[in-house]
């Protein structure tokens, strides 16, 4: 294999794990959640899949800050 076509696999390698990671970043990046409850969506996306950030982005935060 030419060193150009590793270099095309290993671009696009990273564009997929970008995009996986993806809506892990956005959670943890986001005001919406903090602590415990960021680590369950977190983890629900890690193990269950990005459904779980489609129902994150609609639902969190599950409780309301007071």
């Amino acid at each position: 294999m030419e060193l150009t076509g590793f270099a095309a696999i290993v671009a696009i390698f990273a564009f997929i794990t970008f995009i996986w990671l993806l809506p892990i970043i956005i959670i943890v990046g986001s005001n919406r959640t903090t602590g415990g409850e960021k680590a369950a969506w977190v983890l629900a996306v890690i193990f269950v899949s990005w459904f779980a950030w489609v129902f994150y982005m609609l639902l969190a935060p599950i409780k309301n800050r007071d």
